[in-house]
């Protein structure tokens, strides 16, 4: 009876180990004690509601009083090319590959313009301002005072409360969780006074931070259709059309100020304003929904939202620095289901900006998305993957423009796909295996037909590029990669750049599971990628730790800043191509010797990652909770990792903190110069000493 009971115990910590709990998680308590109260303006600390497709960024007015910013993925904006100029006629740099000339659209020289307009064009655009007037002005950080703004994490609703002018003001904000429209319900004896009013206005497009050029009113039109208690404004910009739909309760007057301003005046004696404004790349139908309608919306879908997919409570914790961790996963979460849950790959500042002219950088794509697999929350990425399906024959058009088998993925593009013209962009190549890393992830989560059927064309296309630009060098007898190329740091000379550690693990990978694909379709192998895979030159190694690049001896003296990528083969990565002492050996040295000061945000959780797969948690906490001011997250959560904000830092932290917590995959056996061996504990990447206790829910393990 003893062994039964013994065995019986064993299993049920085995059970307790895996994740499954006595008692769920208290996700109410989890998140509302991480809900957001700021007491003072700042434009670094903007809340936002929004359903990842639409953000409506709030200063501490409630509303757009002083800044704030409203941004969609479909809100596309192209200006007029300049005159006389065509863009076939652009001009590429020709690089010597290997005896042969590719070009790449890398250099402005004698073509400035052309090249302006290419990497500003389409950029995304803000979609119009709603802001406060006193007495008929716009409002100032000064004369607001008094501020107490909440963002209540479980409604998704933002409440302001400040004095204007010795008078009380009280703005409740939220936004539809599938209609782009946001509900304002403003409270305030200003109103019955006929002081406060709502302006509408809206702005040209613009590639700037804020996206809007309020300088050229008449290089766009704004028409005006009034009903009851609503209007509806057709936008044009150039070539470009959306709709804006602004409905009201009570008695208010809409007064046109100029072309592109209206001003909702109450009607007196009214102290309370109740306000939706939608915005829509097609003309609205007539249904609307109300303010109630949002508000009891907004709520249902954050609350469901919060009781659903992934959850991680570190309150049981010893060490001090578990709330901080736990308040920047909880943040995460809000702020990327908001930016970063959309038709198209998201750019670096998400909604919350414009960034890079409002494009996406692809090989940020993974850090900006791949935790929502982890998370439990795949269709909240899924929505972007489609951009790749969209755009296969875009990628096509430029592998084979370029000499190559297959797709080459771009690098800085908007929806259309097209790679923009840089001094680095065009030759980076590590998102080249980013796409069969998603169909791998959906693979796991749907081992359905349709799902092999869905990727079948990106997985073997993309496989088919990575083999012909590895090249076979006759004095080695190995397959190499570049030069020309740019590595995942970006800090060093293209021209001289020949085998990176990480770009040389990814492309195995890469090919393994193109490899594992075909197998799945029940179709034979493809011999030359086993070929190119099995005869790659292998991952740089000197004095028993990882290079860089192939021949970069002096990595961890001179090139030991901007993101350490050699640790990535093993930590973003599943190992393909490891030798397991040698990456051990190279977390310690690196998390030891690298300036993180002059890295990115993201670094910090790959490097936590590397730690945890290489039995380091204790290393893997201090690399996510690392004191540099690249590693900030403020009051709001956003990152200043890079421009700000820069949610590839919240993106990897939720991927590296479910890694940790509910572990990760070893690689198949038939590989037997990788490694993945994975502790048989609960939360294999926290210290198992007692100072961290780690209750998760709904995460699903790491490849």
């Amino acid at each position: 009876m003893q062994m039964k009971a013994r065995l019986g115990l064993t299993l049920l910590l085995g059970l307790l180990g895996a994740g499954a709990r006595a008692e769920p998680i208290d996700r109410h308590a989890l998140v509302t004690r991480h809900n957001v109260t700021l007491t003072n303006a700042n434009e670094h600390q903007t809340l936002q509601v929004g359903n990842g497709e639409f953000a409506f960024g709030v200063d501490v007015t409630g509303l757009q009083s002083c800044y704030g910013n409203t941004l969609s993925h479909w809100g596309w904006h192209s200006f007029p090319l300049p005159a006389g100029q065509k863009v076939e006629d652009f001009q590429l740099k020709d690089y010597d590959t290997h005896g042969r000339l590719v070009g790449y659209p890398t250099s402005s020289k004698g073509q400035e313009k052309l090249y302006a307009w290419l990497r500003e064009n389409p950029h995304c655009f803000n979609l119009g301002r709603l802001r406060l007037l006193l007495d008929g002005q716009p409002l100032t950080v000064k004369a607001v005072s008094k501020i107490q703004q909440e963002l209540d994490l479980w409604r998704g609703v933002i409440t302001s409360r400040y004095e204007l002018g010795g008078q009380p003001v009280r703005v409740e904000t939220a936004c539809h969780p599938t209609l782009d429209a946001v509900a304002v319900k403003i409270e305030s004896p200003l109103l019955a006074a006929g002081r406060l009013t709502v302006e509408l206005a809206f702005p040209y497009g613009h590639p700037g931070k804020d996206g809007a050029d309020w300088a050229k009113p008449e290089a766009h039109t704004t028409t005006l259709t009034s009903g009851a208690q609503r209007a509806d404004f057709a936008r044009q910009l150039d070539a470009d059309k959306y709709s804006v739909r602004l409905a009201w309760n009570g008695t208010c007057e809409l007064k046109t100020a100029t072309p592109h301003t209206s001003v909702l005046q109450p009607g007196r004696k009214a102290d309370a304003l109740e306000l939706v404004c939608g915005f829509s790349a097609t003309p609205f139908a007539d249904e609307f929904p109300g303010l109630g309608k949002v508000f009891t919306e907004s709520s249902q879908h954050w609350k469901r939202f919060w009781s659903t997919g992934g959850a991680v409570d570190l309150s049981g914790s010893k060490d001090p620095r578990w709330f901080e961790l736990e308040r920047r996963i909880v943040l995460s979460q809000y702020l990327l289901a908001v930016n970063e849950a959309g038709s198209v790959p998201p750019q670096e500042s998400g909604l919350f900006n414009n960034g890079w002219n409002g494009k996406f950088h692809l090989e940020m794509h993974w850090w900006h998305g791949a935790h929502y697999a982890l998370w439990d929350r795949w269709p909240l990425f899924e929505r972007s993957l489609d951009w790749y399906r969209q755009t296969l024959p875009v990628a096509r058009q430029l592998a084979q423009t370029q000499g190559y088998r297959g797709a080459r993925w771009p690098k800085m593009v908007g929806p259309d796909g097209h790679d923009a013209p840089s001094g680095v962009g065009p030759l980076l190549i590590w998102q080249q295996p980013h796409p069969i890393f998603y169909a791998e992830m959906d693979y796991r989560l749907h081992p359905t037909p349709a799902t092999l059927e869905k990727w079948s064309e990106v997985v073997n296309d993309t496989a088919n590029f990575l083999t012909s630009y590895a090249f076979p060098d006759s004095a080695t007898g190995q397959y190499v990669l570049g030069p020309p190329l740019k590595t995942v740091p970006e800090n060093t000379d293209p021209l001289l750049t020949c085998n990176p550690t990480y770009e040389l693990s990814y492309w195995r990978y890469g090919l393994r599971l193109a490899q594992q694909w075909r197998e799945r379709l029940g179709l034979p192998p493809e011999a030359a990628w086993d070929k190119v895979r099995g005869g790659l030159a292998p991952l740089p190694v000197e004095n028993g730790v990882y290079l860089q690049q192939e021949g970069m001896t002096n990595t961890y003296t001179k090139w030991n800043w901007e993101h350490p990528s050699l640790v990535g083969p093993l930590g973003m990565l599943p190992g393909d191509g490891v030798d397991p002492e040698v990456m051990k050996a190279t977390v310690r040295k690196v998390m030891a010797e690298w300036k993180w000061d002059r890295c990115w945000g993201w670094d910090f959780p790959m490097m936590a990652m590397a730690a945890a797969r290489n039995g380091e948690p204790a290393l893997a906490l201090d690399a996510l909770l690392h004191p540099s001011k690249k590693n900030g997250f403020n009051a709001a959560g956003l990152s200043t990792g890079g421009p700000f904000p820069y949610f590839p830092s919240n993106g990897g932290l939720l991927y590296a903190v479910a890694l940790m917590a509910a572990g990760w995959e070893s690689l198949p056996s038939q590989d037997p110069a990788a490694t993945n061996s994975v502790p048989q504990r609960h939360a294999p990447g926290f210290p198992d000493d007692g100072s961290w206790t780690v209750r998760w829910e709904n995460l699903q393990k790491a490849q």
